[in-house]
Order: structure tokens, then C-alpha cells, then sequence
């Protein structure tokens, strides 16, 4: 089976199809660090780097799937929540647009959690009946990436719209289980990193972190309300925003002192396979790509299913 994959980012949706047997007959996304990371990992992919609203593909087999993990800000708690009101929050419509135009029998959406909730269930309300419209039939469920084996809070919406309702009603999504691994099973503390990742000691931020750091066992950032700590070796949601604001990345003390996470490590928290890099690209953005993106082994267990229903 094959995917298309909208709002690509760094291919982490891709990833996880490819692992649980689908392939990619192409991609898109609009970011140019993106791309950049994409292609690197993806040079067999062809990729439309272009504004979804440009974006008209015309592929001449069948694809069985779109792919889409499509701009949250608008709909998180943590983001503007305005909804379709946001030039970002309509681009949903892209996505009914080019499956209008490639008639995918199943589509793949992932979003926040509160993306269910905002504007008390109407938004939601919008997406289910563009989809019921269209003839779909609808599975949806929250979950949790630390419930598949990653040392990660990341709690998503995925949905799963199909043409054949026999597909819909025999599909289940995957149970999770408890977590583990811990955080240090991404992360390696007993190896020095470069020394950009380290904080000077003595300096103003070096202190607020040793008086906050009581577990060094657990993962700390900044927040707007201090210095936050992760729980029972897992880590918090790894954000986009750690590419605007250096302080957001997490920071953990190692056998050499208190530092960051590196780009790679984000990586690992994500579930992306150990082979996968970045390019020449400024770390600023690899941070964000790293936020931005999905934990690999939830999409893979989802994929998985998906194929063992449809095959």
C-alpha cells in the first residue's frame, strides 16, 4: 500500500508507515529547512516543496493513503486557538481539496488532542462532516506516546477516515502499554557532548537549574512558571518552540555537567531510527523540526493496523 504525505515535515509519519510495510509515492511541505531534512533522509521521495495551496499533483498510480499531520498551533491549548480563523487552520481544506482531486479510499490525520474540544466540539464537528461528506467513515482516538514505548508525554489525536465502512468497523486501534524505558535509554549521560550543549557554571541560568535539579534522573526546562521537571524518567512533550527560545530546550546534568539535549537526542525521544540525520542546516531549526514532528513508533503501531485491516 502507498501513502501521500501532506505537511511531510521531516518525514516522521513516513517513517513509521514505511516501517510497518507501506511506501511513499510522494511528499510535500513547504518549510525549506524542512525539505532539506527531508530530502536527505528521503532521496528516493519525490517532494513538491511548495505551499499546499500550490501544491496539484497528478500521479498516475494508485495511492491507497493521505497522510497528514496538518498545523496544530491553531487548535493546542498552547497555541493562538483560533481555529479556522487562522490562515493555518483552514489549510484542513487543502487536504479535502487534493483528496477530491486523487479519490484516496483511507485518510490519516493527526492533530493535538484539543483539537476535539476547541470551540466547544465545533471545529471537530466541521472535520467529521467534510469527511461524512465525502463518503468516509470515521475512527478516531487520543493517545499517548508513552503508552508505545517512548519516554515521551505526547498525547495526539489520530483519525482514520475510510471509503469502506467493512474497513472502518473491522479497524481497532493499537493498545498501549506502560512505558519501559526511561529517558536515559534515549539520552546518553556517561559520553561528553560538544560544549555548545553545556552550560557555563555559575552563570545565572546554571544556578536556577542546580537549585531546580533534586532527581538527576529526571528532564527539566524552562516554562513560564519556572523550571519544570519530567516525572518517573519520562520526558514532557518536546516542543516546537524550542527552536525560537534556547531556554525551552530540555536540559538534563550528565557525568560532565548541566546541558541540553542535542538535536539527535530530541530524535531519539521521538522514536526516529538512529540512521536518520540532519543536514547542514542551523541547529535552531533542527530543534524545531524535532518539535514539530510525531513519535514514530505510535504512527507505525497505527499503520500497522491499518494494513492488517485493509490487506
Amino acid at each position: 500500500m502507498k501513502i501521500d504525505s501532506l505537511f511531510s515535515g521531516i518525514g516522521g509519519i513516513d517513517i513509521g508507515f514505511l516501517q510497518a510495510g507501506f511506501t511513499v509515492a510522494w511528499a510535500n511541505d513547504c518549510d525549506p529547512q524542512a525539505c532539506k531534512t527531508y530530502r536527505f533522509n528521503f532521496p528516493n521521495v519525490k517532494l513538491y516543496e511548495m505551499d499546499i495551496c500550490r501544491c496539484n499533483p497528478t500521479e498516475p498510480d494508485h495511492v491507497d493513503v493521505i497522510t497528514a499531520g496538518f498545523p496544530c498551533q491553531p487548535f493546542s491549548i498552547c497555541g493562538s486557538q483560533n481555529g479556522f480563523s487562522d490562515k493555518r487552520g483552514v489549510l484542513f481544506f487543502e487536504i479535502m481539496r487534493i483528496a477530491d482531486m486523487l479519490n484516496h479510499p483511507i485518510l490519516f490525520l493527526e492533530n493535538v488532542a484539543n483539537i476535539t474540544d476547541h470551540n466547544d466540539g465545533k471545529t471537530f464537528n466541521i472535520i467529521h462532516n467534510e469527511l461524512s461528506e465525502r463518503g468516509y467513515f470515521i475512527r478516531y482516538a487520543i493517545m499517548d506516546a508513552c503508552r508505545y514505548g517512548i519516554p515521551q508525554h505526547r498525547t495526539r489525536m489520530y483519525l482514520i477516515a475510510f471509503k469502506n465502512e467493512r474497513d472502518c468497523n473491522a479497524f481497532l486501534f493499537p493498545l498501549g502499554q506502560d512505558c519501559e524505558k526511561n529517558i536515559f535509554d534515549c539520552i546518553d549521560r556517561t559520553h561528553k557532548q560538544d560544549e555548545k550543549f553545556y552550560i557555563e557554571e555559575g552563570s545565572a541560568t546554571y544556578m536556577q537549574l542546580i537549585s531546580a535539579m533534586k532527581d538527576p534522573a529526571q528532564i527539566y526546562r524552562f516554562s513560564d512558571f519556572g523550571v519544570q521537571s519530567g516525572k518517573n524518567g519520562i520526558s514532557f512533550t518536546l516542543k516546537a518552540n524550542m527552536g525560537t527560545w534556547r531556554n525551552r530546550i530540555p536540559y538534563i546534568k550528565d557525568d560532565y555537567g548541566i546541558r541540553m539535549i542535542t538535536p539527535q537526542e530530541c530524535l531519539a525521544l521521538q522514536g526516529f531510527p538512529e540512521n536518520f540525520v540532519f543536514t547542514s542546516i542551523p541547529i535552531a531549526s533542527a530543534y524545531k523540526q524535532c518539535g514539530n514532528t510525531v513519535a514514530v513508533p505510535v504512527i507505525k503501531a497505527i499503520a500497522k493496523e491499518m494494513l492488517n485491516t485493509c490487506m
